[in-house]
């Protein structure tokens, strides 16, 4: 085991999560006594628990526990959900659960943000919220989903979220490409990588995600010191080569930690996820030899509506970041000359009418 990442896998219920989450500790040992901690979890957007968009409460409430009986100096439970206008962060907080889960240490951490060296945006700088660098400790809590853009949305995909408000939707703009955009996340992810990760895999998302209404019972709780590992992790389970995804690859090639298997240590029992559903434009095709020019092309679907799942509510039109989206006979209509395959409209339809076909 000695030089491996270790993966650990524990079945797990939001009934009983607890065992779980006291072992990730035990597993990956952090000193919290007296140090400021800031635990994040996936928040992308209003959601009930039930619908698996977000970190399940009980997941949350768990860490936080854990982490409180370590008597740390200060913690804080924050995220900057979805982005700017689409409901406000305690709203989001409220609606999911997770301000209840959070035992009196939610915090807005959208209200203070602080501006550090970043090469990518405009003018060479990039506002993240305070807490995540003044924390001592961070502790991601991500979910396990599909992502139209980045495939799989986990341990690295979730420290887009330190970036407050609108400023995620201007980075997709500003990135014009999903090429660009996963490079932009494995940036973002080297701003402040988290010390500790433990996934909410217990109900997963499958399909269309990250919002999507396709879940899938896995049952686990994921959790890992190293970003690469555990994410390289998922995407076997379900079938995925993780050589093959970009953000993995980025991250990697940077030296943020290994997706080969010799280099990973899987502590628990794995078991892949027979007929998991991949986001609709990779649903076939993927795990096949020579699949990278497919993978290109799937990256760059083109948004569609399904008319039979919108109800006209507008919200994509009021978030689409570079305003491509018009409302139509009472169904919004893409102007696919000017869009920039950000998918943010997508990402954070409420109804996932919304979704992705690969241009053949």
């Amino acid at each position: 085991m000695s030089g491996k990442h270790v993966v650990m896998l524990r079945p797990a219920s939001y009934d009983a999560c607890r065992a779980a989450v006291d072992n990730a500790f035990e597993l990956f040992p952090l000193n919290l006594t007296g140090k400021k901690v800031l635990i994040k979890p996936n928040v992308l957007r209003q959601s009930a628990p039930e619908e698996a968009v977000t970190t399940h409460p009980a997941v949350l409430r768990a860490v936080v526990e854990r982490v409180l009986e370590c008597k740390p100096d200060a913690l804080w439970v924050g995220d900057n959900p979805g982005v700017e206008g689409y409901g406000s962060n305690e709203d989001c907080f409220r609606f999911s659960g997770l301000k209840d889960a959070a035992g009196g240490h939610y915090v807005n951490i959208s209200e203070r943000s602080t501006v550090v060296p970043f090469a990518p945006a405009a003018e060479g700088k990039i506002q993240v919220s305070f807490a995540v660098l003044e924390a001592d400790i961070v502790i991601s809590v991500p979910k396990f989903k599909t992502h139209g853009l980045t495939l799989l949305t986990g341990a690295i995909k979730n420290s887009y979220g330190i970036l407050p408000g609108g400023l995620k939707g201007r980075l997709h703009q500003r990135a014009g490409n999903p090429g660009a955009f996963q490079r932009m996340v494995v940036e973002v992810f080297k701003l402040r990588a988290p010390d500790l990760f433990i996934m909410d895999a217990i109900l997963g998302m499958q399909g269309n995600g990250p919002a999507g209404k396709d879940l899938r019972h896995i049952g686990l709780i994921m959790a890992s010191d190293n970003a690469v590992a555990m994410d390289a992790v998922m995407a076997a389970m379900v079938g995925l080569d993780p050589r093959k995804l970009p953000v993995l690859a980025l991250a990697a090639e940077q030296g943020l930690g290994s997706f080969e298997k010799d280099d990973i240590c899987i502590d628990g029992e794995f078991k892949p996820l027979h007929d998991f559903k991949l986001p609709p434009m990779l649903e076939s095709g993927y795990a096949t030899p020579g699949a990278q020019p497919f993978i290109d092309r799937a990256l760059m679907a083109r948004v569609v509506v399904n008319g039979d799942l919108c109800t006209g509510c507008g919200e994509c039109v009021e978030i689409c970041p570079d305003n491509v989206l018009v409302m139509e006979d009472g169904l919004p209509r893409v102007d696919h000359g000017k869009c920039i395959r950000c998918y943010c409209c997508q990402e954070l339809c409420p109804h996932s009418a919304i979704q992705l076909k690969v241009e053949v």
